[in-house]
């Protein structure tokens, strides 16, 4: 059989709020370090797509030239410029959705402490009936 507890109504209230405030700020910190985790990945994502891009830019330049004087033996040279160009110009817009699809797929909502929030929620329901 356990123990009577002897404590007043209002000092059970008391401390039912002072253990909702160090939960409150509990939940805060785990969504701070969430949100802190997925922003990270997001920055490796945008450092990758940054740095690839740059790489594949001075390729992309060196080989554009090269197309360009090749066409430029049977077109006028604006001719073979244009028409490299608008090649590059499509498969640099293809890179970027690419890149911008795979941001958009990550989910930066805090997932897990919006859970715990809910349950938290329920708890403290069911500790006032």
């Amino acid at each position: 059989m356990q123990g009577r507890d002897d404590r007043s109504l209002g000092e059970l209230f008391a401390e039912l709020a002072q253990e909702s405030a160090t939960l409150v700020r509990h939940e805060v910190a785990l969504a701070k370090a969430e949100i802190s985790e997925k922003a990270s990945r997001a920055g490796k994502h945008v450092g990758i797509l940054a740095a690839g891009g740059a790489v594949a830019y001075a390729g992309l330049l060196a080989i554009l030239a090269g197309v360009i004087a090749l066409l430029n033996a049977i077109m006028p040279l604006w001719v073979a410029a244009v028409l490299v160009g608008i090649v590059a110009a499509v498969v640099g817009y293809l890179l970027v959705r690419r890149g911008l699809d795979a941001l958009k797929r990550e989910d930066f909502a805090p997932r897990q402490t919006m859970q715990t929030l809910k349950e938290d929620g329920q708890w403290a329901k069911d500790q006032t009936r």
